[in-house]
Order: C-alpha cells, then sequence, then structure tokens
C-alpha cells in the first residue's frame, strides 16, 4: 500500500460520514444549522511541492494558495486557517510570517490558530495548513462527480505556466528573464480566484481544482461522475511566455496538460449555463472551453479534430 490511490482507498473504510463525500472530492463538507461548513487541509514538503532553494514567503503564500485553492472548487468563501509550523531559524521564520501575512490578507482568509513544533535537523521542512470556507447559501457545493454527458468543460486560467517554472528553476532550458520571472511565480506564487468559484457554483455540474495536472485531474472528474471526458488539446489556453519559451505543438500542449501546480478551477457545465464568460471577465478571470463530457467512463484526448493516444504518466502522483 505505497502509492497515494491505494491508500486513499484503505482510508475510505474509515471516512465513512456523509461530509467526507467518501474522500473523492476537494474538501469536507459539514451542515451546521443552516450553514454548509467547506473543510480542507493540504500540506506541502520541501523537495516535493517546493524546492529547498525558495524564498520562505513564497513557500507561506503557496501553502495558503493551494488552501484557498480547494475552498475556490467548493464555492465557499474563505472564513479562516490553521497552521503547522515546523519552527525554523530566526531569518526563515521572520519571512515566512512576512509571506504567511500577505497570503492571508490577499485571499480574506484568516489566520485562527494551529501548532508549532521543532524538527529534527536537517529534516525536511514540511507544513500542513487546515482551511474552513463556507458556501454560500441556497448553492449545494460542487462535487466532482456531477459531470453529466452533454456538459462543456472548462478552464478557468492557462496551465503549464508552473510545470516549466519548475522546469527553469531545475536548470532544465533557459528563457527570457521576462518570461522566467513569470512562469517562476506562477509556481512559486499560485492565485487561486474565490470569488469566481462562489460565482461559478450555481452554473456546474462539477468543479474541482488542477493541482496534480489537468489530463489526471479531469480523469479524477470523469471517474467520479462516472462519464468520460474528451480534451482537446488545440484549445488547451497556453501563455505567452509559455509559448515564447516552449511552443505550442502538440508534445508542448502534452507537458502542460500533465504539468500541474496552476491551481486553477477545471469545471463541467451544461450548454444552457449562459453568462459564463461575462461572469468571469466580472471576477478578472478569462474561462477557455476545452472539451466535453460524453457518456462512457474514462479519458480521451484529440488535437485538431484528431485522436491522441493517453500517454503513460496523466499528471503528478505520490
Amino acid at each position: 500500500m505505497t502509492s497515494e490511490a491505494a491508500f486513499i482507498a484503505a482510508l475510505r473504510a474509515i471516512a465513512t460520514a456523509p461530509g467526507a463525500r467518501g474522500l473523492h472530492d476537494d474538501a469536507a463538507v459539514l451542515a451546521i444549522g443552516g450553514a454548509q461548513l467547506v473543510l480542507t487541509m493540504d500540506a506541502i514538503v520541501e523537495g516535493v511541492h517546493f524546492l529547498p532553494g525558495d524564498p520562505p514567503d513564497s513557500v507561506a503564500w503557496k501553502l495558503v494558495a493551494t488552501n484557498v485553492s480547494d475552498l475556490a472548487a467548493k464555492g465557499a468563501v474563505p472564513r479562516g486557517c490553521l497552521l503547522a509550523y515546523p519552527l525554523a531559524d530566526e531569518d526563515w521564520n521572520a519571512a515566512f510570517l512576512t509571506g504567511l501575512a500577505a497570503a492571508c490578507d490577499a485571499f480574506a482568509i484568516p489566520l485562527l490558530g494551529g501548532d508549532t513544533v521543532r524538527p529534527p535537523e536537517a529534516s525536511a521542512r514540511s507544513f500542513a495548513l487546515v482551511a474552513l470556507g463556507e458556501g454560500v447559501a441556497g448553492v449545494t457545493v460542487p462535487a466532482r462527480s456531477g459531470a453529466q454527458p452533454g456538459d462543456d468543460l472548462w478552464l478557468s486560467a492557462s496551465v503549464g505556466d508552473a510545470g516549466l517554472g519548475l522546469a527553469l528553476l531545475q536548470g532544465k532550458g533557459t528563457a527570457d528573464p521576462s518570461h522566467t520571472e513569470a512562469l517562476v511565480e506562477r509556481y512559486r506564487r499560485p492565485s487561486p480566484n474565490p470569488a469566481l468559484g462562489v460565482a461559478l457554483a450555481p452554473l456546474v455540474h462539477a468543479m474541482m481544482d488542477v493541482s496534480d495536472g489537468v489530463l489526471i485531474d479531469t480523469a479524477r472528474m470523469a471517474q467520479a461522475s462516472g462519464a468520460r471526458a474528451v480534451i482537446e488539446l488545440d484549445r488547451l489556453p497556453l501563455s505567452r511566455a509559455f509559448v515564447a519559451t516552449l511552443g505550442d505543438e502538440l508534445e508542448h500542449r502534452l507537458f502542460a496538460a500533465q504539468a500541474g501546480d496552476d491551481y486553477c478551477l477545471l469545471f463541467a457545465a451544461p450548454p444552457s449555463a449562459t453568462g459564463l464568460i461575462s461572469l468571469s471577465q466580472t471576477h478578472g478571470a478569462t474561462l477557455h472551453r476545452i472539451g466535453r463530457i460524453e457518456s462512457g467512463i474514462g479519458l480521451a484526448l484529440t488535437h485538431a479534430g484528431t485522436p491522441v493516444p493517453l500517454p503513460e504518466r496523466l499528471g503528478f502522483q505520490h
């Protein structure tokens, strides 16, 4: 039971409360009185989710942003967070706190408490944050599992920048300095949009965030929904910095779809969901239709109308 998927499957025998949603979703949902409390926890680990040389303030930002991204995917308004923090040297602690304060302020998610520990010397840094949000009254908190045949498949932002930024930090290729800065920023400082998630929640059948890669996360939505998702790779939104650095041929589009760390919204909505584009512009985002949901099971890819075989690796897995 060494794989992430196998361990989560075993946990389902324990997490049987309705609020756990069968561990198939980005967050848990508890009905308390007339409110819907949305809870999530993401951890980030040095060498896995961030590099040893990343600035402490950006590590703190990423920790908060990844959790806020889960709340956004459930259409939840951020209400607070709890931090588990391994004490480091004084300068590292101070820089981390600067980034933490900036992120909590930017995403309007107050720090409510948490825990501190003193880890063994030379151990990898590891952080965890519990984020709490509130679903909108009268609106069902979207799950991954609601996608229906006939739905369109959408993304709320371009993808691939974070993965390319990581590759550049690892010395895999070069880019124009201005493009490098933009790509590295997408890796170190994700920008989820919880207000957009709240606005989309009444209009979608299914919604989740893209953390491990468009391909693997879309496959998860399709599996949870008992449906088949078709991604049109030529519709995949790529940024100017990405295209200028790597290109937009099929192989590069596949890289962008597998890379992960995008922290944008992936959702399925019926064609009758009018107002999506104007809604997104109101919230400072551009929505991109990238495919559709069909009857069947699994994931399929096309490029310029031609079927594309699924790559052996769909995205990041522990």
